[in-house]
């Protein structure tokens, strides 16, 4: 049985599902623009607003397929610089903590999922917006925080926030850690694209916003990708980070 989600933005007479459903096209386009420039918060960024406007099990179905495009097209372009050692490593810990986040997803009310989810980004963008430079952790701290991943990336499909803690630990370069968390993103999606397929929540009407959301998604990648190129990236992580606590507080509130 699919759970629908009793998170959502208004009624039907304050805002029409067309209006909801090009609301959230512009949404995922603007956060893949993002993803594309940054690297990563891609769909942590889409997903409160998307939540509200959609629904939370449809935004996630949604996201999850868009985040598979997008991940196999990144994995394909830069996988002669994965590391495979941390790939492996990472993937089998994301996984275990993925099946909590799962079974949480399913037993546990939206509003206190979204409430608890909104909190999480707001003390993730403050602590990027805080921190000037790379923290030291101990390796049982790094190992947890790849678990705690998991988790939320089984619930929200957001863990990149918090891996990034780890990868930017144990990984030096930036282009390795962006071609070794591509094939992360591809497993661990396919994962949750299987289990949407076996509960019945591929419907025609996710299938339908999912192709709507390609054309954007492509010129998101290739204006990001430009934009990547030509402009210092630390004023859009500034950016990208003040984003979030805003979607972070919409859920809160």
């Amino acid at each position: 049985m699919v759970r629908r989600a009793s998170l959502s933005l208004g009624t039907g007479e304050e805002m029409s599902g067309n209006i909801r459903e090009y609301l959230f096209i512009i949404i995922v386009l603007f956060a893949n623009i993002i993803e594309g420039i940054t690297g990563f918060a891609g769909t942590m960024l889409a997903m409160p607003a998307s939540m509200l406007l959609i629904g939370a099990e449809e935004a996630k179905v949604i996201l999850n397929m868009v985040a598979l495009m997008v991940s196999s097209t990144i994995a394909v372009k830069t996988y002669k610089k994965i590391n495979r050692k941390e790939l492996v490593k990472i993937t089998s810990l994301m996984m275990l903590g993925m099946v909590i986040g799962l079974y949480l997803f399913a037993v546990l009310p939206v509003k206190l999922l979204s409430v608890c989810y909104g909190v999480l980004i707001i003390a993730v963008a403050v602590n990027g917006l805080a921190s000037k430079k790379r923290m030291e952790l101990p390796a049982g701290i790094l190992i947890i925080i790849v678990l705690a991943a998991g988790i939320i990336h089984g619930l929200f499909l957001s863990g990149g926030a918090l891996l990034v803690v780890y990868v930017t630990a144990v990984i030096k370069e930036k282009g390795v850690i962006r071609a070794t968390l591509a094939p992360v993103w591809l497993m661990l999606n396919t994962i949750i694209l299987l289990q949407d397929i076996w509960f019945g929540r591929i419907t025609f009407h996710t299938l339908r916003l999912t192709g709507m959301c390609m054309i954007p998604v492509i010129l998101a990648l290739v204006l990001g990708n430009y934009l990547h190129n030509k402009i210092k990236q630390e004023r859009f992580v500034h950016l990208t980070y003040l984003l979030l606590i805003i979607s972070g507080v919409s859920l809160v509130i």
